[in-house]
């Protein structure tokens, strides 16, 4: 079947964004911590250069956007500082050091 949210035909995948579930039905992934900082970084590397267009194959350069996802992941650090679990915050502070790297080598180009 299509991503409507029934179950899939074996050997079929879901549509994308969606995952089956232990039924096997199409559903939205769930929305965790590192899911959510990972989606940011995604965005930012998107943004950078670095992750080509999906359907296009082109990569596109957006310095403002790229930055207002890394500012974005800042105000997430900060704003939980002392509530998230070790591995979380480490997750967070790896993936803000790389992207600002990543950003200032596109920025010097």
């Amino acid at each position: 079947m299509a991503d409507d949210g029934k179950k899939m035909d074996s050997g079929c995948e879901c549509s994308e964004g969606k995952v089956p579930d232990k039924k096997g039905n199409c559903v939205m992934p769930e929305v965790t911590f590192p899911a959510f900082v990972m989606s940011l970084n995604t965005s930012a590397l998107y943004h950078l250069g670095e992750i080509a267009d999906p359907a296009t194959g082109k990569r596109i350069v957006d310095l403002d956007i790229a930055k207002h996802a890394i500012d974005t992941l800042a105000l997430v650090q900060n704003k939980t500082k002392g509530n998230l679990e070790k591995d979380e915050e480490e997750l967070l502070k790896n993936i803000l050091y790389d992207i600002k790297l990543r950003f200032v080598k596109a920025v010097k180009k």
